[in-house]
């Protein structure tokens, strides 16, 4: 202390080692800053660095065999990254997790390196869109069959089962957009019985739920719930170590792997996870009720209504009815296209889980990939509306919503 203020301690060396290098070789090899070990920041930092270094070869060369632990390049590992990887795989349940580049990227990595020429899966036609697109454009381009059955339709899966050996079946709780809810724990039972691995898309039920199921694989967009704010795309794959590190070597050679900082951003948006999904989901409770009672609603799809076919299963299993609403409006795609506009505070973008309460149209929901059966099990009409919803006080919502359906 100099009159009574802090003085910043500079290395006594810095000036001598700055003159002995030009400008361009000093500003390459800056100072380092060491924060001592009894004086840690309450937030980790950011290792923005594609690579890591070692003072002496033997242990560079040690730890490329796997004898010690350590960094060396952010493709493959990466401490910001790790700590996410850490904190997801508590949330569900489970030991091991690997972080994608986007949502998308955790679904098409984990069926490119769980299959092989002539694997067999299942997909539903109520899930994602993409999960579809990849099965069909790239799996299939590579000798993996599939069958499309329909999530509701347990009997139906057991006998494909039952036909045809199945690498696995990958599902969605609740299924985007209509929100069916899935019965997961017989989806695994029929799974285990015929040697299947279970592939959960849980992105909509969020990383606190679900995890007291053997299911084998969850993937999420972190896009959404985990994030929160709209502004990274990232996704994750967790499980158990015995299946997931096996896949590491798969993924990083796949280079879809997720940046540093938004790494950081999603571990930052996990401290108000909690609080943000509550508010949604009340939210979304009280919408829902508000919707249906109102004469413009022809058929509500909520599962935290009593009146929804899978209320039971939705609260055995979750104990909520998530954040996210879908509804056909009565009259024709037109009237939907006229509601979507009106609204002011529910804004037409895509994605779902931010702060923000958000709209899709119909014309952006539809299956086109699905046809007759197929299409009739998605449930998507020309006249389907989603809600996600978001923070906002709620009677503003209601009221956007009232004025809108007018």
């Amino acid at each position: 202390m100099v009159n009574g203020e802090r003085r910043i301690r500079y290395d006594d060396g810095l000036f001598q080692r700055a003159r002995a290098m030009k400008h361009n070789t000093f500003v390459n090899h800056p100072p380092q800053v060491t924060v001592a070990p009894d004086n840690s920041p309450l937030v980790a930092p950011i290792y923005q660095s594609v690579k890591f270094t070692f003072d002496e070869l033997r242990e560079a060369e040690r730890h490329g065999a796997g004898q010690r632990d350590g960094f060396f390049y952010s493709r493959v590992d990466n401490p910001t990254l790790r700590q996410l990887e850490q904190t997801l795989a508590g949330l569900q349940q489970r030991n091991a997790c690997l972080l994608t580049s986007s949502g998308v990227a955790a679904v098409s990595l984990t069926l490119q390196a769980l299959c092989k020429q002539g694997d067999h899966i299942i997909v539903m036609a109520e899930g994602y869109g993409p999960t579809r697109a990849v099965t069909r454009r790239v799996l299939a381009r590579f000798g993996v069959s599939y069958t499309v059955v329909s999530i509701d339709d347990l009997a139906g899966i057991e006998r494909v089962l039952k036909a045809t050996p199945t690498r696995l079946m990958i599902f969605e709780s609740p299924t985007n957009p209509i929100l069916k809810v899935a019965d997961i724990e017989a989806l695994c039972a029929l799974a285990k019985a015929h040697n299947t691995l279970t592939v959960l898309d849980n992105t909509l039920a969020g990383l606190h739920a679900h995890g007291q199921y053997p299911i084998d694989v969850y993937l999420h967009s972190l896009t959404k719930y985990a994030n929160g704010h709209g502004d990274v795309l990232a996704g994750a794959v967790i499980g158990n170590d015995a299946l997931i590190t096996p896949l590491r070597p798969e993924f990083m050679i796949m280079g879809a792997t997720l940046d540093p900082h938004a790494a950081f951003l999603v571990q930052r948006g996990l401290k108000t996870y909690g609080l943000r999904y509550e508010r949604a989901c009340q939210n979304a409770l009280k919408i829902a009720e508000f919707l249906q009672t109102h004469p413009a609603i022809e058929r509500l799809r909520y599962p935290g209504l009593s009146s929804h076919p899978h209320y039971a299963l939705a609260m055995k299993q979750t104990g909520n009815g998530g954040a996210v609403i879908a509804f056909d409006i009565r009259g024709n795609e037109t009237v939907a296209n006229a509601c979507v506009q009106k609204l002011k505070f529910f804004k037409l973008a895509a994605s779902l889980g931010s702060t923000d309460s958000l709209v899709l149209p119909p014309s952006m929901l539809q299956a086109r990939d699905l046809k007759g059966e197929q299409a009739h099990w998605a449930g998507v009409t020309d006249r389907t509306i989603r809600l996600s919803i978001g923070i906002e006080d709620v009677e503003d919502l209601i009221a956007d919503l009232q004025q809108a359906l007018q």
